[in-house]
């Protein structure tokens, strides 16, 4: 059996090990032993690991331990992530790592003043985490230069191009020095991550600790049957009667009318347990939510998938699929936010059967069969139906309506009159236009063309 390493193994200074001792680890995690020697070694580096793996730590212990005092104002280390809640949660982690060490570190997002911002980035810094919108803002202003960057770190890379900042990325990689170290961290690998990484990394080395989709062992994962999406709020609302067990919970929808929805019936039924967070909320009222989530005030967090790989919450005690996901990577990144740090985690899915084939595509990715669950007699299956389940009433003669077959030609579709059903004679047609009408004898005889006109 391999012995496991623990951080007295890695080659690390007294200040990150005096930091370590406060926070309680001894022991890294296997994408964090794996990819220390590699990232410290200077090369483009591929990290591809599970969600809630310590990916964080993975890149910063090494860039941290090589990283000497300097009092430059431009910034040495350049960290790229995809939403405003991941900045802070980054921004966090390192701070607990450089608890002592005399390290600059700031973030920046948008949805807030861009000029405190650049006060802040004007006073100098050592290590700037950023959103790619927000920070190519800050670079095109001219207050923030980036021509000392050494290290770039693009985290949650994959979210990052879902989230559609290839473009902003692209940008960004214009003004950064061609001379740097590369650093991407993912948790799956795509095509679109697989193009980023051929244009831009140097033979980057891989470091992958586990084969995307791989199922979470320390997660139970189990499912329900539901019919709609109010049967769902009541099962929702039978389960959370039962504070002991369900002590800290996120619950994932779909897309951020359900989340407020959802939020609104949570409210009605048990309130003041409940908070929501998706993109269409403040930046304070998002970071309100996930603080009173954290520190226990609220016990329920309604959360976007946007949302999935932005928080880093400790002891989750369920994660609750309220509608099944259509990718397998979202329904991975979303019960991943249990079980963390070798914790045992619980996953639950409520599908209707309309979600049966997401289900089944998810049980094929990860290879596994998810439990299901006998629907409890004491929850009420409603008939009420929202919008989205009602059965769409086609009109006959809507305009509206799709054709069967979108090739075929429409009503308004006619043969072009003979008229108009011109020859193109090309280079031809002028010859013959001159035959038929002739050049004035004296072209240019003005005289002469007008006593002619008279006549």
């Amino acid at each position: 059996m391999e012995q496991q390493i623990s951080f007295t193994d890695l080659n690390l200074n007294t200040p990150l090990y005096n930091a370590l001792g406060d926070l309680g680890f001894e022991y890294p995690t296997p994408i964090q032993a794996q990819a220390f020697n590699v990232v410290a070694s200077g090369k483009d580096v591929v990290g591809i690991a599970q969600t809630g793996t310590g990916k964080t730590f993975a890149y910063m212990l090494p860039i941290l331990r090589h990283l000497k005092y300097s009092t430059q104002d431009n910034p040495r280390i350049l960290v790229l992530v995809p939403t405003r809640e991941l900045v802070v949660q980054v921004v966090d982690e390192i701070e607990k790592l450089a608890a002592y060490i005399n390290l600059r570190v700031l973030g920046v997002y948008g949805g807030t003043n861009i000029n405190t911002q650049k006060q802040a980035v004007a006073h100098g810094q050592d290590v700037i985490v950023a959103t790619p919108g927000r920070l190519f803002d800050l670079a095109v202003s001219r207050v923030l230069q980036l021509k000392s960057i050494q290290k770039l770190v693009i985290d949650e890379v994959d979210v990052m191009l879902d989230l559609g900042f290839r473009h902003q990325l692209l940008n960004i990689f214009d003004v950064l020095p061609e001379r740097r170290q590369n650093i991407m961290f993912s948790a799956t690998m795509t095509e679109d991550v697989d193009d980023l990484i051929s244009d831009f990394f140097i033979k980057p080395q891989r470091v992958i600790i586990a084969v995307s989709g791989t199922p979470l062992h320390n997660i139970k994962q189990q499912r329900y049957d539901v019919t709609n999406f109010y049967t769902k709020v009541n099962l929702l609302e039978y389960l959370l009667h039962d504070p002991g067990t369900y002590n800290k919970v996120l619950v994932f929808v779909a897309y951020k009318k359900l989340a407020d929805m959802l939020f609104a019936e949570l409210e009605e039924r048990i309130p003041d347990q409940s908070c929501v967070i998706h993109s269409n909320k403040t930046q304070n009222y998002r970071l309100r939510s996930i603080e009173q989530f954290r520190s226990g005030e609220h016990r329920i967090l309604i959360a976007t998938d946007v949302m999935a790989r932005g928080l880093d919450i400790e002891h989750i005690s369920h994660v609750i699929n309220f509608d099944t996901p259509k990718y397998p990577e979202n329904y991975m990144h979303r019960i991943g936010r249990t079980g963390r740090a070798e914790h045992e985690g619980h996953a639950l899915t409520f599908s209707t059967e309309k979600e049966q084939e997401d289900l089944q595509t998810i049980e094929d990715y990860m290879g596994i069969k998810i439990e299901q669950l006998n629907f409890p007699d004491g929850v009420e299956i409603s008939k009420q139906l929202i919008e989205e389940e009602r059965p769409q009433i086609r009109e006959r003669n809507n305009p509206t309506k799709q054709r069967q077959d979108e090739d075929a030609p429409g009503p308004a579709f006619h043969d072009k009159k003979d008229k108009n059903k011109k020859e193109n004679l090309g280079g031809s047609y002028k010859f013959k236009i001159a035959a038929k009408y002739k050049k004035p004898k004296t072209r240019g005889d003005k005289n002469y063309n007008k006593r002619n006109k008279r006549k």
